[in-house]
């Protein structure tokens, strides 16, 4: 036996429907915003496929990402100098791989680390 009446319902209803959107924003914020180590692209990938397809080009500005999807523009920012560069995700990092971006050198270097090797960045997802 029901003992909701149907505005009851309807109500109950649009406030999941209202917390299941809110959350999903949330997790989209989430999911838009990273930090962690950067690292690059050694030399000897120079004109080898990524797992995209695309052929490797170490001068260019490209990153490979554990989750993001192919195509997707992402802004890395060097939390110790400010510089910034907007990288396209082509290719995908093994899950073992402790950085959160690994970049092609090209980037590394708009970026100051490519002489280090590895930098902490900020990640910014554009739309």
């Amino acid at each position: 036996m029901n003992t909701l009446t149907r505005p009851k319902r309807l109500t109950i209803a649009a406030i999941l429907v209202m917390l299941s959107t809110m959350s999903m924003a949330v997790m989209a914020v989430a999911q838009t915003t990273e930090q962690g180590v950067a690292s690059f692209y050694s030399d000897k990938f120079q004109g080898k496929k990524t797992s995209s397809g695309e052929v490797y080009d170490k001068n260019g500005l490209t990153a490979s990402h554990k989750k993001l999807p192919y195509g997707t523009k992402v802004k890395v920012t060097n939390v110790a100098n400010g510089k910034s560069v907007v990288v396209t995700v082509n290719d995908r990092m093994a899950a073992k791989n402790k950085a959160v971006i690994e970049l092609s050198r090209g980037a590394a270097e708009e970026l100051g680390f490519a002489q280090k090797g590895k930098a902490t960045v900020k990640l910014d997802v554009q739309k």
